[in-house]
């Protein structure tokens, strides 16, 4: 009961205290997809992913009620580094619906030029912030309006510099003439509290996104148990810590005195190692700063993942190995040659099978479509050899030399052309630890793409298209394990589907080193036209420096390698959040999100057909 009562006095104090206007609010999930867009159009950085920001924890002026909440404190401020553009998971400050929307794009418009005077401005957050509004204004002067109803709704919140004392209100009365007059302030007064800080303006001290450097970026101890990514969280702030003692014993403390959590746990790239996923989600979400020491030491959790890896003879069996691919070092700004190492394996024992019942009806329906594409067979007459005489020609030679004109025998035959469409395709499908997620109740997303790969392989069998599918996955660079389904010089049989019903989910996606290995494969066939398809549940990712923006770049590169060898890439993706590092890696025609996993089936092999209509 004392609980209880406790709980519902801490909710009903802090929605008294709390100065936000929560029925006007917009979750940035709201306005992500065209927020990406609009940031991208406006010169913002292709490569920076949208993610959620963190609070900030500032010394504010707090009214009773605040104080006695305790919050006021914590804002979240938008900022941006060179892996992410951070903003708040919600906006709520306005009363206006619009106004809170509208700050969402005026702050990714900010982000969008403030990169310019970075590096310049860098420890001077009031001269660049305004330098960047002037920037931002000139560039765009459609957004006048919209800043000016912003400045105009924020003054109305901002205390009166009256009301306040010396520096403080003096640091205000700047401020202000700040946001109405950008670039007219060079500094402030320093005063004992910090001043209200301005939400239209970029974070004056953003903390480093970059985790602390390891000795080898390439030891880095990797967990592939199950997981799941806080996305409405921001990043946490860490602190380098020594490793517990195993025997330090029992503490002598009561429990009940405890209010925050606060405790050591083994730190992996930003995973924390908890059985109960629930239970580490509560603790994520309360803990403010996470404590990391560098441990050699397995965990528990991964450790149980190791050992039940299935053993070798349970594994496909291995075709190839030892071929070397570069990767891209976007730091560097050069290609690292001989970097990864593919491992080409085929499926061991795969038993030949035929198409899975349940597709039978929409295989057919495919196959009737697509056998339309297929050029129809067709004579080509006055041919001077051919499997067949040609009677039109031969009536015309027989009465031209009946009527005594001096004509040759020539082109009395013709010849059966059964036509081709000069095209092939490879299909690169992922095959990563994601892909063992539930779709729904009875299916995962390695069936979905199963079945994907069963209807694709009826339809292009149908048209006579030289194809060719592998999968891959990877577990840092070294191997990238490339899972052959079907080669060109394969005919499609009821061998390719029983390959394909043997694919499980692998590791991780090094998609550059996937896509590199396809172009070399591709690029042996003699087509005038060749399809790089990529099949994909979510954005390149791997144990080592190959998460974040390494993987996007190297990604970026490996598909403009591919471009300039005259191949066609195009990516086929459930992510949701493909939109958003998509139209950097493949432009802004070259690949497709299919909102519905189940519906990945149905509409891969119509995809094919549009892009090669």
């Amino acid at each position: 009961m004392e609980e209880k009562v406790g709980e519902l006095w801490h909710r009903f104090i802090t929605r008294a205290a709390d100065r936000r206007h929560l029925q006007a609010a917009v979750e940035l999930k709201e306005v992500r997809p065209g927020l990406s867009l609009f940031f991208r159009a406006l010169g913002g950085d292709g490569g920076l992913q949208i993610e959620v920001v963190d609070k900030t924890t500032f010394n504010l002026r707090k009214n009773w009620l605040q104080r006695i909440a305790g919050i006021g404190d914590q804002v979240e401020l938008a900022w941006r580094d060179h892996n992410a553009l951070k903003l708040p998971a919600r906006i709520a400050g306005f009363a206006e619906r619009e106004l809170n929307r509208d700050l969402y794009f005026w702050l990714a418009a900010m982000a969008a030029n403030e990169a310019r005077f970075a590096r310049e401005l860098a420890g001077d957050w009031l001269a660049r912030n305004q330098v960047t509004v002037l920037l931002t204004l000139q560039r765009f002067p459609g957004l006048l309006g919209r800043y000016t109803r912003l400045v105009r709704a924020h003054l109305d919140q901002r205390p009166d510099p009256q009301a306040l004392k010396g520096a403080e209100a003096e640091a205000e009365r700047l401020l202000r003439q700040a946001l109405c007059e950008p670039g007219s302030v060079r500094r402030l007064p320093t005063a004992r509290l910090d001043p209200m800080p301005v939400p239209l303006w970029l974070h004056p001290d953003p903390a480093s996104s970059e985790a602390a450097a390891r000795d080898d970026p390439d030891e880095v101890a990797g967990d592939d148990g199950e997981s799941r990514e806080l996305d409405d969280i921001g990043r946490r702030k860490a602190e380098q810590t020594d490793e517990p003692e195993a025997d330090r014993g029992l503490i002598t403390i009561r429990m009940e005195n405890i209010f925050t959590w606060g405790e050591f746990i083994n730190l992996d790239r930003g995973s924390e190692d908890e059985e109960d996923l629930d239970k580490a989600e509560a603790v994520a979400r309360d803990l403010d700063t996470l404590a990391i020491s560098r441990e050699q030491k397995s965990s528990g959790l991964r450790l149980k993942f190791d050992l039940d890896l299935p053993g070798s003879e349970a594994d496909d069996e291995i075709v190839r190995e030892g071929m070397l691919l570069p990767e891209w070092d976007w730091k560097k700004q050069r290609l690292l040659e001989n970097r990864c190492r593919v491992v080409e394996m085929t499926a061991r024992d795969a038993e030949a099978i035929p198409l899975p019942q349940r597709l039978a009806r929409t295989a057919k329906k495919l196959r009737n479509q697509f056998q339309l594409l297929a050029p129809a067979r067709i004579w080509l007459r006055h041919q001077d050899d051919g499997q067949d005489i040609d009677l039109d020609a031969y009536l015309n030679y027989h009465c031209e030399r009946r009527a005594g004109s001096p004509v040759g025998a020539d082109g009395l035959y013709r010849e059966l052309n059964s036509g081709a469409r000069d095209l092939a395709c490879l299909l690169v499908a992922d095959l990563s630890l994601s892909t063992d997620t539930w779709v729904n109740d009875t299916q995962r997303v390695i069936d979905v793409i199963r079945d994907s790969l069963y209807l694709f392989a009826e339809s292009l069998h149908a048209t006579g298209d030289a194809f060719s599918m592998v999968g891959f996955s990877s577990r840092k660079r070294d191997p990238i394990r490339i899972h052959r389904l079907k080669r060109f010089e394969e005919p499609y049989s009821a061998s390719v589907r029983g390959r394909i019903q043997q694919i499980k989910p692998g590791y991780y996606t090094r998609l550059g080193a996937a896509i590199r290995y396809a172009s070399l494969q591709l690029q042996k066939q003699p087509s005038g036209r060749r399809l790089l398809l990529i099949l994909s549940d979510g954005k390149p990712n791997d144990l080592d420096q190959y998460e974040g923006r390494y993987g996007i770049e190297d990604t970026r590169q490996a598909i403009i390698e591919v471009k300039r060898l005259g191949l066609q890439p195009f990516c086929v993706t459930i992510d949701r959040k493909g939109s958003e590092y998509l139209p950097h890696l493949f432009g802004s025609n070259g690949y497709a999100v299919i909102r519905n996993p189940l519906e990945m089936p149905r509409l891969l092999p119509r995809l094919y057909a549009r892009l090669t209509a």
